[in-house]
């Protein structure tokens, strides 16, 4: 496993600690990086990352390459993962906001999937669990609704009201089009199991990497620098166990720390304080979920993957 040191969030934490003292994962210094790429990052600071990134030792054997990131203010940088994959991949995308957003910088938190949609080793991506605001009105926010016309991005929240939309976009696996407005397949309301099934009988490929925000989770199982979710952790760890045991899993990346604010100039704190919620909201308590949570992850992971 490979800790990727951005934040100082990861490494306070017991679990990492174990996982690092053992030498059961290795950990990336990348603190000095931390503020210039979080919530956005200029080009020239996103190769800097990818670059340091190539120097991590090299994965080998049948076991995922697996990656905690820290907050989820550095979720843009999971394209960098995919870049030189084995053979085509499908992308299951855990999270509450579709990250879908194409008015925001290239590389943004909010945006990124939209760059991981042109790699060529990416056949679909799917995204299950957001609750956000950002399905209100999505062509007003800047999502990409035509990745969703198309196919290529398929899309299930936890839970959300119907969303207004101009023109047609169409019928999809996660939502039905009714005069302007998409009614979406909440995914609180559908038999889970069965759902698992048939979604991952329908990928497009053997091989499937799974990018994580914790922030998809309910708050009784993580607290993040976002808002939060209504998936449990119970639904996560199952959906895990059912892609392992029907797909080949060559790579996971985890993020969705609370990491107190720590951003490179005065227009990330604006935008952070606009958009995410207060970091008041949580106390250490609070806190000390994101370990419980990934321990629970990191037993999976040793379990499934041995």
């Amino acid at each position: 496993m490979n800790i990727l040191d951005l934040d100082h969030s990861l490494t306070a934490q017991a679990p990492i600690a174990r996982l690092l003292d053992s030498g059961r994962a290795k950990r990336l210094d990348l603190l000095d990086l931390g503020p210039k790429l979080r919530l956005w990052s200029s080009e020239r600071t996103w190769r800097h990352f990818a670059e340091r990134l190539q120097q991590r030792p090299r994965h080998s054997g049948p076991a995922p390459e697996i990656f905690f990131v820290g907050s989820g203010d550095y979720h843009h940088l999971t394209p960098a993962f995919l870049t030189d994959l084995p053979e085509p991949v499908s992308l299951i995308h855990f999270d509450n906001h579709p990250d879908w957003v194409r008015f925001a910088p290239r590389r943004h938190c909010g945006s990124w999937v939209n760059q991981a949609l042109k790699l060529p080793d990416i056949r679909r991506i799917v995204t299950l669990g957001p609750c956000s605001d950002d399905l209100q009105n999505p062509q007003l926010k800047g999502g990409n609704l035509a990745a969703l016309k198309r196919g290529v991005l398929q899309l299930f929240p936890w839970q959300h009201a119907p969303s207004r939309v101009w023109g047609r976009v169409g019928d999809g696996a996660g939502h039905e089009q009714q005069e302007n407005m998409l009614h979406w397949r909440n995914l609180s309301e559908v038999d889970w199991t069965l759902f698992l099934d048939k979604m991952i009988a329908s990928l497009p490929t053997d091989a499937v990497w799974i990018t994580i925000d914790k922030d998809v989770l309910a708050s009784e199982d993580a607290a993040t620098n976002w808002d939060q979710g209504g998936m449990r952790l119970s639904h996560m760890l199952q959906a895990l166990r059912a892609l392992a045991a029907s797909k080949r899993i060559i790579g996971i990346d985890i993020c969705g720390e609370y990491a107190r604010p720590a951003f490179s100039n005065v227009f990330k704190r604006w935008e952070a304080k606009t958009d995410q919620p207060p970091a008041e909201r949580w106390s250490d308590t609070d806190i000390l979920r994101n370990s419980t949570t990934n321990q629970a992850l990191i037993d999976l992971f040793e379990e499934l993957f041995p």
